[in-house]
C-alpha cells in the first residue's frame, strides 16, 4: 500500500512539473488514460489510472447546470447531465488530453470514449454550456457551433425558455 501512495505522490508531482514549465496553457500538454471510477458532478471525473492512482478531471470548455450541493438547490437539469456524464462514462476507459490545472488541483481536460469527444457530446445533447470565459483555441468555434444546434433543436436544457448559465447560479447562490 505504502508503494502505491509513494508512486500516487510521484506521478502527481510528475504532472505538476510538466504543467508548470511546459508548453502554454491553450496547448495540449499530455495524454493518460483511466477508467472512471467516479462522476463527482455533471463536469467531473475521478479517473484511476495505473498503481491505482486517481485523477480528478474537471471537463475542458464546458459548464453545466449545477447539481444539489449540500443546501444549494440543484438548477434544473443539472442530476440528468450527470445521469448522462455517468452514461458515457462511468466504468469505461477513457483517454484525457490535460489542458491545464484549474485553482482547485484538477486535471482540466477533454475526454474521450474511444472515439467519442465527451465534452462536445454534452453539449451537442443541450446539457452542457459552451463555457466562452475559459474555452479558447481549437474546440471554440466548435463547442459554440453545437450549442447553437442545441438551442435551435431544444435539446436538453435548451427546453427552458430562458435557462440560467451555471455561472450566473453559482454568484447568485453562494
Amino acid at each position: 500500500m505504502l508503494g502505491r501512495c509513494r508512486t500516487a505522490i510521484i506521478l502527481l508531482a510528475t504532472f505538476a512539473f510538466i504543467l508548470a514549465f511546459a508548453l502554454p496553457s491553450q496547448a495540449v500538454l499530455r495524454i493518460f488514460e483511466g477508467v472512471v471510477k467516479k462522476v463527482a458532478d455533471e463536469d467531473t471525473l475521478t479517473v484511476a489510472i495505473r498503481d491505482a492512482a486517481q485523477l480528478r478531471v474537471r471537463l475542458y470548455g464546458i459548464d453545466a447546470p449545477e447539481i444539489r450541493h449540500e443546501k444549494k438547490p440543484a438548477q434544473p437539469y443539472g442530476e440528468e447531465a450527470k445521469a448522462v456524464l455517468m452514461a458515457l462514462t462511468l466504468g469505461k476507459t477513457v483517454k484525457v488530453e490535460i489542458i491545464e490545472i484549474d485553482r482547485y488541483k484538477r486535471i482540466v481536460g477533454i475526454v474521450h470514449e474511444n472515439d467519442l469527444n465527451i465534452n462536445r457530446q454534452l453539449v451537442k445533447d443541450g446539457y452542457a454550456w459552451a463555457y466562452r470565459e475559459y474555452l479558447k483555441g481549437a474546440y471554440a468555434s466548435e463547442f459554440i457551433n453545437f450549442e447553437r444546434q442545441a438551442r435551435e433543436k431544444h435539446l436538453g436544457l435548451w427546453q427552458q425558455s430562458n435557462p440560467t448559465p451555471p455561472w450566473e447560479y453559482r454568484r447568485r447562490n453562494c
